[in-house]
């Protein structure tokens, strides 16, 4: 197993990784909608709105798997998480501006309150 780390997405706030690679396929952590530049010990800055916060995560999404050798083509599962059902519009028109023509198997699962207040939170699993 290696642990994936890029100073281009935001640094993990707790006990865990960006992302992690085993068996062929990179798991990355859920991200936030986060301004770049993000510094550890930093609190970061959402981005306004729910497109705004997806576009910043998918971002982060990005270079962590670029860190890892792959890319948002390679990924096969994505999970978003969102606090209120009416952002699930909001949220897919950046998604599939994101993905393109690649669909991969996705889930959104309407939640409680995301950590900051965050309107989104995105995590996937690429092949490697």
């Amino acid at each position: 197993m290696d642990i994936i780390h890029t100073p281009k997405a935001t640094p993990p706030a707790g006990h865990y990784s960006q992302a992690v690679r085993a068996n062929g396929l990179v798991f990355v952590s859920g991200q936030l909608g986060f301004l770049p530049p993000v510094e550890p010990g930093v609190r970061p800055e959402l981005a306004a709105g729910a497109a705004g916060q997806t576009r910043e995560a998918l971002r982060s999404v990005q270079a962590i798997l670029d860190a890892a050798g792959t890319s948002l083509s390679a990924v096969v599962s994505v999970t978003v998480y969102i606090p209120d059902v009416g952002l699930w519009d909001e949220v897919n028109g950046v998604y599939e501006q994101c993905f393109g023509s690649h669909r991969p198997a996705r889930a959104i699962v309407p939640t409680r309150e995301l950590h900051y207040r965050a309107l989104v939170e995105i995590s996937v699993i690429a092949v490697a």
